[in-house]
């Protein structure tokens, strides 16, 4: 059978880097995965929000597990459409860029990532964005993991947030990358394509998990047409769409859900809005991230006007912070060179780099009094 759905684009495009480095036996994209995981970004997903912050429970999803999800459902559908024989799809690129898409989340998840953006109106923060900042510019100190230019689009365009587009093809001109600045952008790759739905799967019936151990819904609460048509389960929903997915590909030549199914994912999503997303206990926490966010602002913002890129002295009370925002800049210099006109991209990267048990940690030095040292 003839091969039919192959990207556009030649294989040279997509392997490209922005500094050139001989092969090895691993392979281009397998070498991406093992440049990702093994990044600082990477290891501080373990302690970021998928949905519910800075959880007291194991088993709430993080953005580490997120990650691994839309990576493992990516390549699976990658295989899936490969066995029909008319698709030829790269398994180890899908991975790549589900494990590095949300390298750039915030802490506090979405409201985090909101919360950054009120502060640097009207300059955007857009996760995505951030993502492709940290692995071409910010990670390893300032170097950049290098990776080669599919896998930085797919990052790029992930947009999992976006429910208008049911029909994704690769884009037909290249994309420049450090040009965007929008989610309108498709990837080049139908790789990307599938990550950027895989992203929908992953989360939707995973959040419903969350919130029912939150006591924010019973399963019961989920619409009956819902728990009939694509199951009340993470493991029931990522199956049921990851094969409709798959078929659905086949019979049209497009990265989408049936119609049927496509139905069904927009009620899910519209109720996870209203129950868990919208519920007014997260709503309550919502306020308290932006003002904790726009605090960290503030002091950061006033440090640096302070101090600039040489930190000597520091604030009593205030060192451990001080000491950690200076050293930060000072690893950093390679990239910064002493920019001053930096200021606000300097402390968005450094704010929007931080876990969520650090950002907290950060918080309470930050508004709470110190201790008074008496004389023994």
């Amino acid at each position: 059978m003839a091969i039919k759905y192959r990207n556009p684009f030649d294989n040279e495009v997509y392997i490209k880097r922005t500094k050139p480095h001989k092969k090895d036996v691993r392979g281009e994209y397998f070498r991406d995965q093992t440049k990702i995981i093994h990044s600082l970004p990477f290891r501080r997903l373990k302690h970021k929000t998928q949905v519910f912050f800075a959880p007291d429970n194991d088993h709430i999803c993080t953005r580490i597990e997120h990650v691994l999800h839309v990576a493992t459902i990516s390549a699976t559908i990658c295989r899936g459409l490969n066995q029909t024989g008319e698709w030829e799809l790269c398994e180890d690129l899908a991975y790549a860029i589900g494990l590095a898409h949300d390298l750039g989340h915030a802490p506090f998840g979405h409201e985090g990532e909101k919360a950054i953006a009120k502060c640097i109106t009207p300059a955007p923060f857009m996760h995505e964005i951030n993502s492709y900042r940290v692995v071409e510019y910010l990670a390893n100190y300032g170097e950049g993991l290098n990776l080669t230019y599919a896998v930085k689009d797919g990052i790029l365009c992930h947009c999992g947030e976006d429910f208008n587009n049911n029909a994704l093809k690769p884009t037909t001109v290249l994309n420049d990358l450090d040009k965007i600045d929008k989610r309108v952008f498709l990837p080049t790759t139908y790789e990307g394509c599938i990550v950027r739905l895989s992203d929908k799967i992953a989360y939707l019936g995973r959040d419903i998990e969350d919130a029912i151990k939150a006591k924010f819904i019973t399963k019961t609460d989920i619409p009956e047409i819902i728990r009939k048509e694509i199951g009340a389960s993470n493991g029931e929903i990522i199956n049921t769409l990851t094969l409709d997915l798959i078929s659905h590909a086949e019979k049209n030549g497009v990265i989408g859900f049936s119609r049927e199914k496509f139905d069904i994912v927009t009620e899910l999503r519209k109720f996870n809005y209203s129950n868990i997303y919208y519920n007014e206990q997260m709503q309550e926490r919502k306020r308290m991230i932006d003002k904790g966010i726009a605090e960290m602002f503030a002091f950061f913002g006033e440090l640096f006007d302070k101090n600039g890129f040489y930190y000597p002295k520091y604030d009593e009370g205030k060192k451990r912070i001080s000491s950690s925002f200076g050293n930060y800049i000072k690893s950093m210099n390679n990239l910064y060179k002493e920019d001053i006109s930096l200021k606000n991209q300097i402390i968005t990267d450094y704010i929007s780099g931080m876990t969520d048990s650090y950002a907290l940690e950060t918080l309470k030095d930050i508004m709470l009094p110190t201790a008074i040292k008496f004389k023994l």
